[in-house]
């Protein structure tokens, strides 16, 4: 379909309890950039059930224009219903672009929302920018295993659209908001949606790790040695009141579970500090955490790929500098 204006949309994912999941707002950063660019508004998709707090939200993150579907049938997200109420919006406003964030729900309605509008879609990309002039996104992924950053572009097909991993780009600073807010009246017979909810089980494990919302996080590799090497990574994760993160050869060593597993095939993140011991700096680990402010690397080998992308590094023996640096620590907070 023909592009209607040069608008450049943003899906805000919204929780059980109608709030705006950080990607969402996230991706307003690099949105406002980019809708700028080519002279077009920053609009913000919000689908849901009682959602006024995200909407609120969106519009203090800089949101020129927000677009609210809210229905019973919202309530919990289904395939259906959302890619109805999308594929709806689409064809009445003809935005030229949409970033979606690469959730589980994100991951699902991507494909089928552009699969139905006739386009294409990159998914799960970690840098964005765009042509001015075309209006053509430039969606950068990494391909063949994380070995390389492909860069994609669809120039024939409106709306381009893209997902884009949590915890890339960072929020910014909220402010007043004063987004025009348009409230679209779309519903669907429940007995279209193929699937529904029948209960939410919450998964209940040893401790709840929040990687992508976490502004410190101290990650062990293979360095750590074994599964006991992490005593002292969540040690000095517990003095800076920080969480713990693993690269890959950890988790799949069987050392720590994949909800702490930060890269490629796990969580993306863009916290304060990053403290990196006993990780060699393989391009999938580093393609997760490289968006951090301040990285640190403590690595016994001096020619480590980590410290091609670490503010500090600090060559020698994890098990020997750690436990100085956790003894500085609380002196200095002392």
């Amino acid at each position: 379909m023909e592009a209607k204006s040069r608008d450049l949309w943003v899906f805000v994912e919204t929780s059980e309890d109608g709030r705006a999941k950080n990607v969402g707002i996230e991706l307003l950063t690099p949105g406002r950039m980019m809708a700028d660019k080519q002279q077009g508004s920053l609009v913000a998709v919000v689908i849901g059930w009682q959602v006024e707090e995200a909407v609120k939200t969106a519009s203090a993150y800089g949101a020129d224009r927000i677009l609210v579907v809210e229905g019973e049938e919202y309530r919990h997200y289904s395939t259906d219903a959302y890619t109805h109420a999308i594929c709806k919006l689409v064809e009445k406003y003809g935005p030229t672009s949409m970033m979606i964030g690469a959730t589980g729900n994100g991951r699902d309605l991507g494909p089928r929302v552009s699969c139905r509008l006739g386009t294409g879609l990159t998914a799960d990309c970690t840098a964005l920018d765009i042509d001015g002039e075309s209006g053509n996104v430039a969606w950068t992924r990494p391909a063949f295993g994380g070995n390389l950053m492909a860069t994609i572009m669809c120039p024939d097909h409106r709306p381009q659209i893209g997902t884009v991993r949590p915890g890339v780009f960072k929020k910014g600073i909220p402010g007043e908001g004063k987004a025009e807010v348009i409230r679209e009246d779309i519903h669907m017979d429940v007995s279209q949606i193929r699937t529904r909810v029948l209960e939410l089980i919450r998964e209940v494990n040893e401790e709840m790790v929040d990687l992508e919302g976490a502004q410190i996080i101290v990650s062990g590799g293979r360095g750590v040695g074994g599964p006991e090497g992490f005593g002292i990574i969540r040690e000095l994760a517990q003095v800076l009141g920080g969480t713990v993160g693993a690269s890959r050869a950890a988790v799949d060593a069987g050392w720590i579970g994949h909800a702490h597993q930060v890269g490629q095939t796990g969580k993306t993140v863009g916290p304060k500090l990053y403290i990196a011991c006993g990780i060699s700096g393989a391009i999938q680990h580093v393609a997760g955490m490289s968006s951090s402010d301040y990285i640190v690397a403590i690595n016994k080998d001096p020619d480590a790929s980590i410290f091609n992308v670490a503010d500090f590094g600090v060559v020698g023996n994890l098990f020997e500098v750690i436990p100085v640096l956790i003894e500085e620590i609380k002196k200095a907070k002392a």
